[in-house]
């Protein structure tokens, strides 16, 4: 025996004057359902053996919320099923003084609520498998190859651009020579000039000299 039991509250309708078969086809939906989807399922549910199973169901919730302090809407439908009551016999007359049985059956609803948090151990719950798992490994391999092809362009481009590169490192090499030259040649230049000064500054003297004479 278990150290904690689980909270069951229960509803019977006896000799409801209904065939047990027809009552089953109902009761085998609500079982294992929560107590809004069991009523939402019964509303829709065009069999008359509905209306009976939710007397049966707002009469055990009805028991849960005043007998045991239960929430009504966190109630699962734990156990849900009918039993056959005594079948009343009818004769009806028919031709040359013959006569014709008629079965009136009857059958007994029960119907069990335990709380929501024992929903997973309810009787009558259908297991649950547990959900695939996708696996995602291939996506990156796609990323990968499609991301190779465009690293080729790009080495392409920079084998290309090397021979330009080296072009330009020359010609930046030889650019400082050129000053120099011109530098060497402007003060040739120079030198150049000051010769007539020279000799204009010479013929003066000489000219002083024949004076002085």
């Amino acid at each position: 025996m278990s150290a904690v039991e689980t909270q069951e509250v229960r509803a019977v309708a006896k000799w409801v004057r209904m065939s047990p078969r027809k009552a089953r086809l109902v009761a085998d939906h609500i079982r294992g359902r929560s107590v809004p989807e069991a009523r939402t399922v019964l509303a829709f549910t065009q069999r008359a053996a509905a209306r009976e199973i939710e007397k049966v169901l707002r009469s055990a919730v009805a028991n849960a919320e005043a007998n045991h302090g239960l929430i009504g809407d966190n109630l699962v439908v734990a156990a849900a099923y009918v039993d056959e009551g005594p079948v009343m016999k009818r004769w009806r007359a028919r031709a040359r003084g013959r006569v014709a049985r008629i079965k009136k059956p009857t059958c007994h609803i029960t119907v069990k609520l335990v709380p929501g948090d024992a929903s997973a151990t309810a009787p009558g719950l259908p297991p649950t498998a547990a959900p695939p798992v996708e696996e995602a490994a291939p996506e990156p391999v796609a990323a990968e190859e499609a991301v190779e092809p465009e690293a080729a362009p790009e080495s392409q481009a920079e084998a290309a651009e090397e021979p330009q590169r080296k072009s330009e490192a020359k010609e930046e090499a030889e650019a400082p020579e050129k000053p120099e030259t011109e530098a060497k040649a402007e003060p040739e230049a120079g030198n150049s000039e000051p010769e007539p000064q020279s000799n204009g500054e010479e013929a003066p003297k000489k000219s002083q000299t024949s004076s002085d004479s």
